[in-house]
């Protein structure tokens, strides 16, 4: 059950028609602005396979940065909640997406890889349960119907 309702609101944009509108597949642009009040607006685009700019983000990138941040800042909540001193986190984050041959495609899993640094060496062997109860607590990885994989490396700062 849950307790309060958080909603969320933008604006997506297509700046795309050349002229024509989609008059043809290769006649419009896939380009597009994410607007956000108060927000600088985010340039997209589709995944240059599929006739899109890169040079401008696509929404798959945005579901991946997304599931990153969502466990980067659900694990330094429960690094907090446990007396963990996080000093550095970098996630090199990965998705592998499938195509099918009607033209539809969706993920089939990403995979998470936080290098995190902590500030002392007793917390070592708590790292993996930490990442188990941010991954429970993710919004994001809790709303999507893939799995979200997780291989984390720690270590103490020298």
């Amino acid at each position: 059950m849950s307790l309060d309702e958080h909603r969320y609101a933008l604006t997506v944009r297509w700046t795309g028609n050349l002229g024509e509108g989609t008059s043809s597949y290769r006649g419009y642009s896939r380009d597009h602005d994410v607007e956000i009040p108060g927000l600088p607006v985010l340039k997209g685009s589709s995944d240059p396979t599929f006739r899109g700019d890169r040079t401008r983000y696509n929404p798959e990138q945005l579901l991946l940065a997304a599931l990153s941040q969502c466990h980067m800042l659900s694990f330094l909540h429960v690094a907090v909640m446990n007396g963990v001193v996080v000093t550095r986190y970098i996630d090199e984050a990965e998705g592998l997406m499938r195509t099918n041959r009607d033209g539809s495609g969706q993920f089939e899993s990403v995979t998470l890889k936080p290098r995190v640094t902590v500030a002392g060496a007793e917390h070592l062997p708590l790292m993996d349960e930490l990442h188990h109860t941010a991954n429970q607590l993710c919004f994001i990885a809790r709303s999507v119907n893939f799995p979200v994989l997780h291989e984390p490396v720690t270590q103490a700062e020298d």
